[in-house]
């Protein structure tokens, strides 16, 4: 399970970093009234499935064996 959890933590890390990055470059700015307004266009799915990925590789890593 260590081994598991090891490849699904690294993999979980690397979606996320990549997915994030690709999604913050989505957006969109533009100023209203003096103040810089921000808005996405991006597509979150893949970022939070890469944080699900994570959560499960640290949590293999965590419970001990039996």
């Amino acid at each position: 399970m260590k081994i598991a959890g090891t490849v699904l933590s690294i993999l979980g890390i690397i979606g996320a970093v990549y997915f994030g990055i690709q999604a913050a470059r989505e957006s969109e700015s533009f100023n209203v009234l003096g103040a810089e307004v921000a808005v996405s266009t991006a597509n979150w799915t893949p970022v939070i499935i890469s944080g699900v990925v994570l959560v499960i590789g640290i949590i293999l890593l965590i419970i001990p064996r039996k």
